[in-house]
């Protein structure tokens, strides 16, 4: 029955409710972002020549601002100090572009001053992958022989992948209010068209927001799992 009760897992509604949170979020990031992508800055910059200038007004000259496929895959990698910008940022010149693009160089102001959460959120990103891998191979084996060490390790590896989101929060808020400063104390976008940028960036954040509202959920669903074993032994 331990099988079947498996299957049959009331607990799976908070998995359910957890993708349901981020289709919505993801749904809301992409239909703002086209929004703004419509609407042309006055500066006439594209997102790649915005984020060249905004690293410059901050003595960033270390940067590498490339072009990389796809829509919103835009990143920074402070392994190598890669700025990369996808295809619906590096060219185009809308205020959804320079937004996404400031934002990415919020990340690389962060990095070249240090900003403590970024830093710390690079040095657990090895553990919270091994984490996130581990965890539930680990759980399942240890519920189902019975062997609570191991239970218990899953749930502790899902929690450092669950902190890793956590972490993530601020760093991504801070990257955007610092490229909304940056947008505004440069001139690249007026104040109508920062607060355009603002809403691409607050509905980009309420992903994060999302993601880690599911992993709660997840985390969750483990210790009921967990408790409802400790029950049966």
């Amino acid at each position: 029955n331990m099988i079947y009760g498996y299957y049959f897992d009331p607990t799976y509604i908070l998995i359910v409710i957890g993708m349901v949170i981020c289709l919505v979020a993801q749904a809301h990031v992409n239909s703002t972002f086209k929004k703004y992508s419509r609407v042309q800055s006055n500066s006439g910059l594209t997102g790649a020549q915005a984020a060249k200038r905004i690293l410059e007004s901050q003595g960033i000259y270390d940067v590498t601002i490339q072009h990389i496929a796809g829509e919103l895959t835009d990143n920074y990698n402070p392994r190598n100090k890669v700025l990369s910008l996808s295809s619906s940022t590096y060219n185009s010149t809308s205020v959804a572009a320079i937004g996404v693009a400031a934002h990415e160089c919020g990340h690389a102001i962060q990095h070249a001053i240090g900003y403590a959460p970024l830093e710390f959120r690079s040095a657990i990103v090895p553990v919270a992958n091994f984490g996130s891998t581990l965890s539930w191979p680990l759980f399942l084996i240890g519920l189902f022989s019975g062997i609570r060490p191991l239970v218990t390790a899953g749930i502790v590896l899902f929690s450092l992948a669950v902190l890793f989101q956590l972490v993530t929060l601020p760093v991504e808020i801070n990257a955007s209010s610092r490229a909304l400063k940056m947008l505004q104390s440069t001139g690249i976008l007026g104040s109508d068209e920062t607060k355009g940028a603002r809403k691409v960036l607050t509905a980009a954040a309420m992903t994060y927001v999302a993601a880690l509202a599911a992993s709660i959920l997840q985390l969750l669903r483990l210790l009921i799992l967990a408790g409802g074993r400790r029950r049966d032994d």
